[in-house]
């Protein structure tokens, strides 16, 4: 995860790039969300893809790749958006609605997200599900945690 255009002003723009251990130099997602405040109990955070996303592969290390695109060019993601809420522990928390986040990886129909962030890091557990509601991708017990890393 890389902060990228910097210069635009209240928004704040991440590039992803999410890879299986076995396959670190191969990312099975590429995404763009652009984070938000909302006031001072909420965060929203918008999901886009990448125009030939190949292309992009290895912009983490190598930000000049990802010369040329811009959140205009990006393509937003209907449905993937979320809503985290300010719990009483000082933490965010929320998750997509429903089935309204449309995914066709790996014979998936739909995705689910839900995400946690706290101080020392995020929590982020993300599935996909067949037309008959059964689990075809993603972590079965519980989210993924992202560690806050300093220097960026």
């Amino acid at each position: 995860m890389k902060p990228i255009w910097t210069n635009k002003k209240g928004e704040n723009w991440l590039y992803v790039e999410q890879a299986m251990a076995s396959s670190m130099d191969k990312p099975c997602t590429q995404r763009v969300y652009m984070v938000e405040l909302l006031g001072d109990t909420a965060l929203s955070s918008s999901v886009y893809e990448l125009p030939s996303p190949a292309r992009f592969i290895g912009g983490i290390e190598k930000p000049e790749l990802l010369n040329g695109v811009t959140p205009d060019s990006s393509i937003f993601r209907k449905g993937c958006s979320i809503i985290r809420r300010k719990n009483a522990d000082q933490t965010f928390s929320g998750s997509t609605l429903g089935k309204n986040c449309l995914s066709s990886l790996r014979g998936a129909s739909y995705a689910t997200s839900k995400v946690a962030i706290s101080e020392p890091g995020i929590v982020s557990w993300d599935e996909g599900w067949n037309n008959v509601d059964k689990q075809v991708w993603g972590a079965v017990k519980g989210g993924y945690t992202f560690d806050k890393k300093s220097g960026w």
